[in-house]
């Protein structure tokens, strides 16, 4: 059992090593990452367009335990995607079934590949009769592949956590 310990602790040491030497990222004297620049040809993402945000709540308290802890969003968020919802999204993208996204990850949003850039619009999920206003991400893959929702937008859905919900999304 040790020597499985000590192996996994050097394969971790190892690919820390090939981070660094990837992203030339390095710790400072003070524990601060400094990264250099990327190399030659390397593709960088497009620049988030403005007055796009990754959603206006916190990220959770590192003790998250339950869904209230890791929901961040505050009810003037909450009532500004359901108010926002009529309207949000005039081009209809598709329906998509979605599952929980990365909790740890605030704001109102779906990662879809129904969309190519960042933009505005609305899910619809007709099991529960609701619509909310959202932030619609690219999640690469095949139009089919299936979307990840929010754990804030999942609630405001009225969707159930653990299922796999159709929604159809809409695009501004």
């Amino acid at each position: 059992m040790r020597r499985i310990v000590l192996l996994m602790g050097a394969a971790l040491l190892s690919g820390c090593a090939v981070v660094e030497q990837l992203t030339g990222a390095g710790a400072e004297a003070d524990g601060q990452v400094a990264l250099s620049p990327a190399p030659q040809g390397m593709p960088r993402p497009p620049a988030r367009p403005p007055g796009l945000t990754p959603g206006a709540a916190a990220a959770p308290p590192a003790g998250a335990r339950t869904v209230e802890d890791f929901d961040t969003t505050d009810d003037a968020a909450r009532s500004a995607a359901v108010a926002d919802a009529a309207e949000a999204g005039a081009r209809r993208l598709g329906r998509t079934v979605a599952s929980l996204g990365a909790a740890s990850e605030p704001g109102i949003w779906i990662k879809t590949p129904l969309v190519d850039s960042l933009t505005q619009g609305r899910a619809d999920y007709p099991a529960a009769g609701t619509s909310i206003a959202v932030e619609l991400r690219p999640a690469g893959g095949a139009p089919g592949a299936g979307s990840q929702v929010s754990l804030a937008a999942m609630r405001l859905l009225e969707a159930p956590l653990t299922g796999l919900p159709e929604l159809i999304l809409f695009a501004d």
